[in-house]
């Protein structure tokens, strides 16, 4: 059985960071998921891709792959890149634009 580990990135629906320190251990599907014929409601048989354990380190959550007997890949997190900004640089003698409303 397939798993991935991975460090969740932040959502775009929000500034913060909530929810992205914990590392996370997730199945990889083995079934197609399909549309139910009736409703049109899209399904699967396979009931583990609803499962997400998380872990605080990324050696906790290899260990459980390793102790499980489950074939894992790790996705390493991208570093963020922080640009250092002033509000006083909006109002710099020297902006490329002029500052208007």
């Amino acid at each position: 059985m397939e798993v991935r580990i991975f460090k969740p990135a932040k959502t775009a629906m929000q500034s913060g960071r909530g929810k992205t320190k914990d590392w996370i251990v997730e199945f990889e599907p083995t079934d197609a998921s399909r549309p139910d014929p009736l409703m049109g409601w899209v399904g699967s048989a396979d009931t583990r891709k609803q499962v997400r354990l998380s872990f605080e380190t990324e050696e906790e959550a290899v260990a459980y792959a390793k102790k499980q007997g489950y074939s894992y890949t790790v996705e390493k997190p991208k570093s963020r890149r922080i640009k250092p900004k002033a509000y006083a640089d909006n109002f710099a003698y020297d902006r490329r634009r002029p500052w208007t409303h």
